[in-house]
């Protein structure tokens, strides 16, 4: 476990950069766009460096045999690209450098976004997969709350301080991470041969896995609608301040730091396909409501129940689609992971920033509570028998 959180502060750089870039990029992009929808294409660029870059990365670095180890290389390289480009976001002088910087950014971190989630299986047995995923996405949730409170407070005293702060943070979490986790002593299984052996996206499939990733798809179009949308959301439909509404994220942010370890330990006892259910059947509710929410606190009290119901889903559903394939093609599926992922957060964005453009921002929530719905559908063609099952653990009852 020591090791876990130790390794969550690579989650945490992750977190906090991607928190602060859809919070305060889509402010950058309406300064020189008046489409909101081509705001939300700009918003995934990232997703298509994810869908053709991941997961090759993923399964490259399966294969990848260095001194420091499979995945290692993969974030040295990475996190100190990712932290300069991202520092120099805020100093744009066009739409064209502007453009630039993001694109530099997501490239770089492309490079090593699947290889820092693929060490969490490495490092972690089966058994004790979703409780390491809840503290790794407590450690998560914990940059996102920076992010989204401090970052308010920054972007306020000036636009750049946000990023730089974060640029700083990734470079002190790549030192911890180098520092920390030897891939070679600490891994379950490190074997040249099994590096060497390729593990192709055709061997990934089978039924399980082709419904969960269905299931992954319609969640992640209805949440990244939400986070790519929800500044704006706020400043145009409900009037808030620029700092009032990134900062109302901070909710949902606590919620999900606070809920992401239990929802581990829950994933882990009663079976995560049953408490992913729960957190979607949740979303639908709270999406719903939250089209009806004209004030700050019925706002952020839904929120706070919407972060809960997103820790159930999020800290389960990297561990069971793992679940479902061998123990040397976790790179490959972490990358098949992040391609389905990306492919809704490329389509999310656009989609529903034409809605908007047609219906107005009260669209918003119903889009995304119908999206969980399919999800939902989904889900309950996942027939985890035998792939996924609860695993009873020991240390459950003295863990945090």
């Amino acid at each position: 476990m020591k090791k876990t959180w130790l390794l969550g502060f690579g989650f945490f750089s992750i977190s906090i950069t991607w928190a602060l870039y859809n919070a305060f990029v889509p402010f950058f992009l309406d300064k020189f766009l008046t489409s909101t929808a081509l705001i939300g294409f700009m918003m995934t660029i990232d997703n298509y460096f994810a869908l053709f870059l991941q997961p090759w990365i993923g399964s490259r670095s399966d294969r990848t045999n260095t001194r420091l180890g499979r995945r290692m290389p993969y974030l040295l390289i990475g996190m100190p690209l990712a932290a300069l480009f991202g520092a120099l976001i805020p100093w744009h002088t066009s739409l064209l450098t502007l453009v630039l910087f993001m694109v530099l950014m997501n490239l770089s971190m492309s490079l090593y976004r699947s290889p820092t989630v693929a060490l969490m299986p490495d490092i972690t047995h089966d058994s004790k997969r979703t409780k390491a995923n809840g503290i790794i996405n407590f450690m998560g949730g914990i940059g996102s709350i920076i992010a989204f409170a401090g970052g308010s407070f920054l972007y306020e005293k000036h636009h750049s301080l946000p990023f730089l702060v974060a640029s700083i943070l990734t470079l002190i979490c790549l030192v911890i991470l180098l520092n920390n986790i030897k891939e070679k002593r600490d891994a379950l299984s490190y074997s040249p041969a099994e590096e060497k052996t390729k593990i192709s996206f055709k061997e990934q499939w089978n039924r399980p896995t082709i419904f969960l990733l269905g299931a992954i798809f319609f969640w992640f179009l209805s949440y990244q609608g939400v986070e790519a949308f929800f500044t704006l959301y706020g400043t145009k439909h409900l009037q808030l301040t620029e700092g009032q509404s990134s900062f109302s994220l901070a909710f949902f942010s606590l919620a999900f730091v606070a809920a992401a370890i239990p929802s581990g330990l829950l994933g882990n006892r009663f079976g995560k396909k049953l408490i992913i259910t729960l957190g979607v059947i949740g979303l639908i509710v709270i999406f719903a409501a939250i089209s009806f929410a004209d004030a700050l606190l019925p706002l952020r009290t839904l929120l706070i129940v919407g972060g809960i119901c997103w820790a159930m889903i999020n800290i389960n559903s990297y561990p069971f689609i793992v679940s479902l394939g061998k123990e040397q093609s976790i790179g490959t599926r972490t990358g098949i992971y992040y391609l389905i992922s990306s492919l809704a957060a490329i389509a999310s964005p656009p989609l529903m920033g034409g809605l908007i453009d047609l219906l107005g921002y009260s669209v918003l929530f119903y889009f995304s509570s119908g999206g969980m719905v399919i999800a939902l559908l989904f889900l309950l063609c996942v027939k985890d028998k035998g792939l996924a099952r609860p695993v009873s653990d020991p240390s459950i009852s003295t863990s945090l």
